[in-house]
């Protein structure tokens, strides 16, 4: 498997719109996403980590490139106090727990 871990730092107020922009991630199917997480942090509110994990490299890759993760992407950059740093790696360990 292979993702992204993204540290955001939202403009006041745009919690909501942050996470219509991942719901559409959510119902564009994109191929090979296995998981996406977004965690607003206790010390915080306007600070968030986004993961987003991946079949493999090359199904990430092809959506980093795809025009509509751009369209995505400016449209995050929109609510954005900065430009996220984004932290692109192969998730080496992983638990899946049965228990939901």
């Amino acid at each position: 498997m292979y993702g992204t871990v993204a540290y955001c730092r939202a403009k006041p107020g745009t919690e909501r719109q942050l996470l219509d922009i991942m719901r559409a991630f959510e119902t564009a199917e994109v191929p090979g996403v296995v998981a996406s997480y977004v965690y607003r942090m206790d010390t915080d509110a306007n600070d968030y980590y986004v993961a987003v994990v991946f079949a493999n490299r090359e199904a990430y890759m092809a959506n980093a490139m795809s025009a509509g993760q751009d369209e995505r992407y400016r449209q995050l950059l929109d609510l954005m106090d900065a430009v996220p740093e984004w932290h692109d790696g192969e998730v080496v360990y992983a638990l899946e727990s049965a228990r939901r």
